[in-house]
């Protein structure tokens, strides 16, 4: 494991008990600033959003699963389907057609066991977005479920970490690196 990962782990986790280590990492996790670098989709490469700290689902996820895996976690990773028009409401007027345009997303988030339990952990967006409306986790009890930031077309698809680079990332059209762009500056605007 890189030694950027084990600095963060120890970071967050120094003089907590189990629960609190947990809740302090989904935090951590949670509070890198979203954006959609295509770069870091890869399992591995992701440990570089903790350099750009920036990152979308992906690498927030893969990040999330490393370091619960080090409490002694079970993970497993889930994929789901959604549309990036859902939040079409919230979206600055220029970004709306490019959402409705562009393919069916795939999310990452983060199966736990957690007491026998599988939980649904997902640290995708950070506390600043929800100023618009977008559905932020803001509080874990490191325990039960947290929501999805998204709205899944169908049941989501489970990865052991050892099929991590199973996981494909989405072929990255013109069209698709242009709304990407558009997205990330208009939440940089909303965090500043």
């Amino acid at each position: 494991m890189p030694d950027i990962i084990e600095k963060k782990f120890t970071e967050w986790t120094a003089g907590k008990n189990e629960i609190e280590a947990r809740i302090a990492i989904f935090y951590g996790v949670r509070d890198i600033p979203y954006a959609v670098v295509p770069e870091l989709n890869d399992a591995r490469n992701y440990t570089n959003i903790l350099k750009l700290n920036r990152g979308s689902c992906t690498p927030k996820h893969f990040l999330l699963c490393s370091l619960f895996q080090k409490l002694g976690l079970e993970v497993l990773y889930v994929v789901y389907h959604y549309r990036w028009d859902a939040f079409n409401d919230l979206y600055p007027p220029g970004l709306r057609e490019p959402a409705k345009e562009m393919p069916t997303g795939n999310h990452l988030a983060c199966k736990v066991d957690i007491g026998g339990n599988l939980v649904l952990i997902d640290a995708t967006l950070d506390p600043a977005l929800g100023k618009v409306g977008l559905p932020v986790n803001y509080v874990w009890d490191g325990i039960g479920d947290t929501s999805l930031p998204v709205a899944p077309c169908g049941e989501g698809e489970i990865y052991h970490p050892s099929e991590a680079n199973c996981i494909q990332a989405q072929q990255l059209s013109g069209q698709a690196m242009a709304f990407y762009n558009g997205l990330n500056i208009w939440m940089d605007r909303l965090r500043s």
